[in-house]
């Protein structure tokens, strides 16, 4: 089994006629957590919009689990093993947290279309509210919930895109303690975008600092010192 989950290089994204990322690489292995980094507008969520499915990208190779990836969609690269949890959450206000759960389903195949009890493991607040409407959740709560969602999809890998964002302090530990307990079963990799620099550089095993759509350094957490890593994603 090869250790990079994700290897793409030379990525361009467009919006219309802007360019959004100008030949990024980015590498993701099993076990391991890969922040990407770097002030707000250099095209952090749009290079996780690429890798999802959910905006296609203008060039570059895609390779998941070595496997080339040609013009997938979002749909097609979340029955591959890409779990998305955007920024904002997204998660349906009115359906309840089980029936939140429950549209993870849809990318599965029909023998597997359960909710593993690990989810409750790790997040248990999840299972006393499971009645509950999604809406009626705290911010926190719906991080929660959105994360959980994209682990019923049993991924390879995991794109969260700035879980800590609007958060209350109890619950970033959570999330932080839930995001090490995943990456401990080296079972799936983590490409985490962060805006919160202490909790990015705790979780990180390696480092991708973006600037206006292109690389600005890149290194793994023993090769990049903490004062280097915050003055590049400094403003």
């Amino acid at each position: 089994m090869e250790d990079n989950v994700l290897n793409i290089s030379d990525l361009t994204l467009h919006y219309g006629g802007s360019q959004i990322l100008n030949r990024v690489s980015v590498t993701a292995r099993r076990g391991e957590v890969t922040c990407v980094m770097g002030t707000n507008g250099v095209g952090k969520t749009s290079l996780l919009k690429a890798i999802s499915g959910t905006h296609p990208r203008s060039g570059g190779t895609y390779v998941l689990d070595g496997v080339e990836i040609g013009r997938a969609s979002a749909h097609a690269l979340a029955q591959q093993g890409v779990a998305y949890v955007p920024q904002g959450r997204e998660i349906f206000p009115f359906l309840t947290v089980r029936e939140n759960l429950e549209t993870g389903f849809a990318c599965l195949p029909r023998a597997d279309r359960t909710v593993p009890d690990e989810i409750f493991d790790l997040f248990p607040m999840l299972k006393d509210f499971l009645g509950r409407r999604g809406g009626d959740l705290s911010g926190g709560q719906q991080q929660q919930l959105a994360i959980a969602r994209a682990l019923v999809t049993r991924p390879k890998l995991l794109l969260l895109d700035e879980p800590t964002e609007g958060i209350q302090p109890n619950i970033i530990q959570q999330i932080g303690r839930v995001i090490a307990q995943l990456r401990a079963r080296g079972d799936m990799a983590i490409v985490l975008v962060e805006q919160y620099f202490d909790f990015a550089r705790e979780l990180g095993d390696q480092f991708l600092v973006l600037e206006r759509g292109a690389e600005k350094l890149r290194g793994r957490a023993d090769e990049i010192e903490r004062d280097v890593l915050l003055a590049a994603v400094s403003v």
